[in-house]
């Protein structure tokens, strides 16, 4: 049995906030703004894992109404997600993501993501691809406004 989700997130660019994609810190003037730390390509992933065991979304398991998620690792969530679809039986088939960003450029940080992601789903790296492009300017991801993600994501049961 194989299940296929897909996720998509985005998160606008906020000063004084430290700008966290695929569980690493970038060097960049500005981070993401959100209630938890913001990191648009976990919370991808995540709701990619969701969809893929019919559970929801993130928003679902992790209200940002809720102070217990203020400011929340999103690494942490993300593993609570893992340890649910393991629950289900499944393990990771393949992973593909895409971040959608002008700047900061990715591709300097993308082998060490793609690392932590394999981390974190418990997976060889070579189960774990992670792109970047940009908007050429278009958009608000193009006029620097903030960063998307999508992923798909295919689980088999274990």
């Amino acid at each position: 049995m194989i299940r296929i989700g897909q996720g998509f997130d985005v998160h606008k660019f906020e000063e004084g906030r430290p700008l966290i994609i695929g569980g690493i810190t970038i060097p960049h003037d500005r981070g993401l703004t959100g209630h938890s730390d913001a990191d648009v390509l976990l919370h991808t992933i995540t709701d990619a894992a969701l969809g893929a065991i019919a559970e929801g979304d993130i928003g679902r398991h992790f209200p940002d109404t809720s102070a217990e998620f203020k400011d929340a690792d999103s690494a942490v969530l993300l593993e609570k997600i893992w340890a649910l679809v393991e629950g289900k039986g499944y393990k990771l088939g393949n992973i593909d993501c895409t971040i959608i960003a002008q700047k900061p450029k990715m591709s300097p940080y993308i082998e060490v993501i793609r690392k932590r992601i394999a981390e974190l789903l418990k997976a060889d790296i070579s189960q774990v691809n992670v792109k970047a492009t940009t908007t050429e300017q278009l958009g608000f991801t193009g006029r620097e406004e903030g960063i998307a993600s999508m992923a798909t994501i295919l689980l088999i049961k274990a």
